[in-house]
């Protein structure tokens, strides 16, 4: 139990840096692929731009990317006294599932942090919208309270013409990070999508593809770089701050993944590195060892049994071989006749973690304090991460989720 204790033990202090304000990158470059690129390898550091990382990744590379989009998921109602309730959709309840919820007519539950509750006493919130010429009536009623999160049903009518994606398209407003320090404006619907972005269900983008372009992704192509995706729905987790004082005490969020079966055997039979676009990226590959791992142990394991924990990684003897991990997912999915593995996952990387799945990573600049930045020192080495960081900040390079990339490699 020696690692673990060493894990838990971080002080999520000695993953602080400076972060003024002014280096925050409040809004992206005119040209995505125009970035800088924070190209390490081997211990070296080197400067580059975005567009040249087709020519920066080795020959049969494999690129892993998020698809998920992210949805209008912050609502704002304005009650008749004048104030304003904010309704942030966190998680389908009802139904669960992130497809079948958005084609839902008329009702649904989900999940939400409420802004200004405390003006909400009771009765149901309503807006009237106009949705494809038809006017549309939103009436939102809460329900039971979870954590800091409470159910909100939504009701609307629309003679089961109108979904809750188009609800959503009509009243929502994509939900930026708060560290921007702004307002929604109309360039973040399409500045906070990814160009291959189309599975709805984030409530943040996978910022590390916002860089991708048409034709960095066919240059891609063009050197013969094997591009496929994964879903990871994005939640409000991601932005959640590491309160205490070790990284032990801090509670990972549980996030859904999808990966099909057809990119499980990619990465079983690559000639070549596994390249992971973005933070969403990573935790969902490498959560598929630990998947393998619990079927290889009970291969009739149900859907909450499959679910990685936080510590998994840390107090799971791993006895089998990455290759076997993933073929035990494989087998798995073939006896429930099913073409993609869906779960959930709450895995920490941090320092101590070692990397099964992936060989690189392309990333953003993250936040102090992080467990974002844990992520990344756990891959490059917790002695590295800052140097990085510093060449960065004195190099002028953007910070966050609109700032500059880096490239990682082993």
């Amino acid at each position: 139990m020696a690692l673990i204790d060493d894990i838990q033990a971080l002080r999520i202090a000695d993953f602080d840096y400076p972060l003024p304000d002014e280096r925050i990158a409040k809004h992206p470059l005119a040209q995505r692929e125009q970035c800088k690129l924070l190209y390490y390898k081997g211990g070296t550091i080197e400067e580059r731009k975005f567009w040249e990382v087709p020519s920066l990744l080795p020959e049969r590379s494999t690129l892993i990317y998020n698809n998920t989009r992210v949805i209008n998921a912050r609502l704002r109602f304005r009650k008749e006294t004048g104030s304003t309730i904010e309704i942030f959709c966190l998680e389908p309840v009802l139904p669960r599932d992130y497809e079948q919820i958005f084609q839902t007519t008329g009702h649904c539950v989900w999940q939400c942090l409420v802004g200004n509750s405390k003006r909400w006493k009771q009765g149901a919130l309503i807006q009237t919208v106009t949705i494809e010429g038809r006017e549309v009536t939103l009436a939102a009623t809460r329900g039971e309270q979870r954590g800091n999160a409470w159910e909100i049903a939504f009701d609307w009518d629309g003679d089961g013409q109108c979904t809750f994606a188009d609800v959503l398209d009509a009243i929502g407003e994509i939900p930026i990070p708060p560290y921007l320090n702004r307002g929604t404006e109309e360039s973040d619907s399409t500045d906070y999508q990814t160009v291959y972005s189309h599975i709805d269900g984030s409530v943040a983008a996978p910022t590390a593809g916002l860089h991708f372009t048409d034709e960095v992704l066919a240059e891609c192509d063009a050197r013969g770089i094997l591009r496929r995706e994964i879903t990871l729905h994005v939640g409000a987790g991601t932005f959640q701050p590491v309160k205490s004082e070790h990284i032990g005490d801090h509670p990972m969020h549980y996030e859904f993944i999808n990966v099909p079966r057809s990119v499980i055997e990619d990465i079983i039979n690559a000639n070549g590195p596994i390249i992971a676009v973005g933070t969403t990226s990573v935790r969902t590959l490498e959560s598929l060892y630990y998947i393998g791992q619990i079927l290889e142990d009970n291969p009739d394991a149900d859907e909450e049994a499959l679910t990685v924990t936080q510590w998994m990684p840390y107090t799971t003897p791993c006895e089998i071989s990455t290759r076997q991990a993933l073929q035990n997912i494989v087998d798995y999915l073939d006896r429930h006749h099913a073409a993609t593995y869906m779960g959930s996952t709450q895995l920490m990387i941090a320092p101590g973690f070692q990397y099964r799945i992936v060989n690189g990573m392309i990333t953003n600049f993250h936040q102090p304090q992080s467990t974002l930045l844990l992520l990344v020192a756990a891959f490059v080495g917790q002695d590295k991460w800052r140097g990085m960081y510093d060449y960065a900040m004195d190099h002028d390079f953007r910070f966050l989720s609109y700032g500059d990339a880096q490239l990682l490699m082993h």
